[in-house]
């Protein structure tokens, strides 16, 4: 019956460790830092690319959109289809999928076909995602599931904050072909790291096929998607048009420094949450929620100050961290075997809360001007916060 899948504890295995598994689960973060930094490295390169290829920016710009799109698209159906299927196979298919994406990137002269590879590459980025966090606390005893979540997700803050301002700086450097070929290299080396590091899991719940609707309606499903939407939304408004909020500061020739500082308070965020996510789940999620509101607050009231935008970027940013881990382990409780189905909710929520949050900003900007963005972001916060202290079924302890 599909409520089995919400009372059961997280799919474990038999030969699950009492210890983290570090050289697995930095595989996977590696996986996410790759996943990553493909999504986001032609931002970086727009306009190398766009003299290349001859198109304009903007069409450049549209490869990150594309990327994103595939994964919206991808992430559900491909997961279901995916779902009786042994997990380290699937896991390097999707790796291999970015070593075919970004090699035909550095070869081809023709957009059309970068396009078509983009979108492919945000399908095997979707799957990905629906793949990491299951896998990790799966590889574990339940008490340090939590633990391996963090560990697998450290990933993204290392490519937001060191890897595409590397990968730019290279891309700028040697040429934006061989920045994607380069990708094409780690992504073969991360294969073979992935197949000896990486226990062999079978398909979790694999004697019964579970259903996307008896997923969705599991007790406390919803209120932990819904809360992870509204923060990221919250996110994605003000971080997808930093640059002309930061302007206001004075900050746009310092821009990168600015986001490096984010990038790096985030890891900060991911360590707190490491610690504290197996006991103490929902108020990391209060207080990350709390903290953003908080610099969203003082963004609003002094939006011209240098200093309270450092200061207000480093409080988001160690509120942001930890949240990709915090929203993933609620579900992935919730979901027990059903967990890579419930991952897929995840990817698709969050693609989704991107595209929204690109939207919705941009209208803010075009309408009120960018000293308006902060207050966006309160009322979402103020939001997320209502249905984490009005739901807390959606973030207690699995059942066992």
């Amino acid at each position: 019956m599909h409520g089995d899948a919400g009372t059961a504890a997280l799919a474990v295995e038999p030969a699950a460790s009492a210890r983290l598994p570090l050289a697995g689960l930095l595989a996977l973060a590696c996986a996410g830092f790759v996943t990553i930094l493909t999504e986001a490295l032609p931002a970086g390169l727009l306009s190398p690319m766009s003299a290349d290829l001859g198109v304009s920016r903007a069409l450049v710009g549209q490869l990150v959109t594309i990327y994103a799109i595939g994964s919206l698209v991808a992430a559900l159906p491909m997961t279901a289809l995916t779902q009786r299927l042994p997990r380290r196979p699937l896991l390097l298919a999707a790796i291999a999928g970015f070593v075919v994406v970004n090699t035909l990137t550095a070869f081809t002269h023709q957009y059309a076909v970068m396009l078509v590879a983009r979108f492919i590459a945000g399908i095997s980025a979707g799957l990905l995602w629906s793949l990491v966090a299951g896998y990790a606390s799966r590889m574990v005893v339940p008490r340090l599931q939590g633990r391996a979540i963090a560990v697998a997700m450290v990933g993204t803050p290392l490519a937001l904050s060191l890897g595409i301002p590397a990968g730019t700086l290279l891309g700028q450097t040697i040429g934006w072909r061989w920045a994607f070929g380069l990708m094409s290299l780690l992504s073969v080396g991360l294969l073979l790291w992935a197949r000896l590091a990486l226990p062999a899991l079978s398909a979790p719940g694999a004697g019964a096929r579970q259903r996307l609707g008896d997923v969705w309606r599991l007790p406390g499903m919803r209120a932990a998607l819904l809360t992870m939407f509204l923060y990221l939304l919250a996110h994605n408004v003000l971080y997808t048009y930093i640059e002309p909020f930061a302007a206001l500061a004075g900050a746009a020739p310092w821009l990168d420094r600015l986001l490096l500082v984010f990038g790096v308070a985030a890891l900060l965020g991911i360590w707190i949450t490491g610690i504290w996510v197996d006991r103490w789940l929902r108020v990391l999620v209060i207080a990350s929620t709390v903290a953003f509101a908080l610099a969203a607050t003082a963004f609003a009231l002094w939006p011209t100050s240098p200093w309270v935008l450092v200061l207000g970027t480093v409080l988001w940013g160690v509120a942001f961290g930890g949240v990709a881990t915090q929203f993933q382990t609620a579900v992935a409780r919730r979901a027990g075997a059903a967990g890579d189905i419930a991952q897929s909710f995840v990817v698709t929520g969050w693609n989704l809360a991107i595209a929204i949050g690109g939207v919705v900003g941009g209208v803010m900007l075009e309408t009120l001007g960018e000293r308006w963005l902060p207050g966006v972001l309160l009322v979402l916060l103020v939001m997320t916060l209502m249905v984490v202290v009005r739901r807390p079924r959606a973030w207690a302890p699995a059942v066992h």
